[in-house]
């Protein structure tokens, strides 16, 4: 097979439609294949990051806060640190006149002590000065105008400023206690989390500079193929657009790597062989399409083997019969999953196999999609002695699931539309409609 056929639209052209052409050679089943690989791979090791620089990435360690968080007692609102007593009764017509002793802005260190009839002017997130039980919001009060109507916003201190609170201040009221988030000794992340935005401010806010994790992992994708041009140019006779390492690379980014795309490389040895040399360095992964099936042109395997440790085998599954895998440089070399060429096989196929592999190196506690049972309305033919996956629509409303397109494996508008795979086992040929049958999440 060619590369060119490798990637047609007839589904004649596909070895997933075509007769086994070495029947003696030993089919694979999707279990047994997904076992060998996930068998060959794990976490990656663990390395101190930045923080930012660890987005996305898991925890490898139970993160325990050194201090307490809030650090100290702080205010929640613009206001006045005001001792409660002296402003039980206060109302507008007979407020609390005090005597404003001092201003504490956030980050201020040294803190005027209020005592009986005083108040001291607080900002947001300022440390509660002694003596002060409570926080008057500066709308309960005059703003310091001794106008005696509550001001929209606090004005410039006064010498001998006097504040006039018009409601009574709860004790508490409107103070962040220190510690109410977090307290010293707290674990405030189990190792395994995954680290988002929040989870990231959490770290920087009890002070960790750097994290421990298991990093993303890289992933180089590539395309295979001297009939593949690239988006935007022209389309010649024979020709067509290379779309599997933009669809593999975004996938391996969803799942969590870090994705390069090499795009599309001819069938030349040479020239793939420079490609790869190039990319092992940045690579803990990586992932082909195109040339792993019987054609004359295909020299995929001719390099891969030349490496040693690759397998280009056959599995009962449709579509994406062909696959290889393997790692290149030897046992301790970087792990390598060839798969079909054609995009509806190449898709399926990361989802069965790479996106594992991905989520494995993250050291994810769940590294397969989830699969729920759904009824079928529409009766199901597949292949006998294979593993056929069907694009579909579920709908989690009613429990049911849709066909989207045909079985071919050049399908990609039909690919576009789906949210799940159907699975159709080996030992099945036709489910009647209204059959339940196991639904491969692929929204979750």
């Amino acid at each position: 097979m060619t590369g060119s056929t490798e990637h047609s639209t007839t589904p004649s052209a596909c070895c997933d439609a075509g007769a086994d052409p070495a029947p003696a050679a030993r089919l694979w089943t999707v279990d047994e294949h997904l076992a060998d690989v996930l068998a060959s791979v794990g976490p990656l090791p663990a390395i101190e990051l930045q923080l930012l620089d660890a987005q996305g990435c898991r925890l490898d360690e139970d993160v325990v806060a050194d201090g307490d968080l809030p650090p100290f007692d702080n205010s929640s609102m613009d206001g006045y640190a005001v001792r409660t007593a002296d402003t039980e009764g206060a109302t507008d017509t007979y407020p609390s006149v005090l005597s404003v002793v001092g201003d504490i802005a956030a980050g201020a260190g040294e803190l005027p002590r209020v005592g009986p009839g005083q108040a001291a002017r607080i900002m947001t997130g300022a440390p509660l000065p002694p003596g002060a039980r409570a926080v008057a919001p500066v709308e309960w009060t005059d703003g310091g105008t001794g106008t005696g109507v509550a001001a929209a916003a606090m004005t410039a201190p006064v010498p001998d400023e006097e504040v006039r609170v018009l409601r009574p201040v709860a004790e508490g009221a409107h103070i962040r206690r220190r510690g109410s988030d977090v307290t010293a000794g707290d674990r405030v992340l189990d190792a395994g989390t995954r680290l988002g935005p929040a989870q990231l401010g959490l770290l920087a806010a009890i002070g960790r500079a750097t994290v421990k994790v298991r990093p993303r992992p890289r992933v180089v994708v590539l395309s295979t193929g001297s009939e593949l041009v690239q988006p935007g140019e022209p389309v010649g006779p024979g020709r067509i657009t290379d779309s599997n390492s933009f669809t593999l690379t975004a996938a391996a980014q969803e799942a969590g790597a870090i994705a390069y795309r090499v795009g599309a490389v001819p069938d030349e040895a040479d020239r793939l062989r420079a490609v790869l040399e190039d990319q092992l360095g940045r690579a803990d992964l990586i992932v082909t399409s195109g040339g792993v099936s019987v054609g004359a042109y295909d020299v995929v395997k001719e390099v891969f083997e030349s490496y040693g440790g690759v397998d280009f085998r056959r599995l009962r599954m449709q579509p994406g019969k062909p696959q290889g895998f393997g790692r290149i440089g030897g046992a301790a070399g970087v792990p390598l999953l060839a798969l079909p060429g054609n995009p509806v096989s190449a898709y399926i196929s990361f989802e069965l196999f790479v996106r594992p592999v991905i989520r494995t190196m993250l050291g994810a506690a769940e590294v397969h999609r989830p699969v729920v049972r759904a009824l079928c309305p529409a009766a199901l033919r597949s292949p006998a002695g294979r593993r056929q996956f069907l694009r579909g629509r579920y709908s989690a409303a009613d429990g049911t699931v849709e066909p989207v397109g045909g079985a071919g494996s050049h399908l990609v508008g039909a690919l576009a539309r789906a949210n799940c795979l159907i699975t159709v086992p080996e030992d099945v040929t036709a489910l009647p409609a209204g059959s339940e049958v196991d639904v491969v999440l692929l929204d979750s």
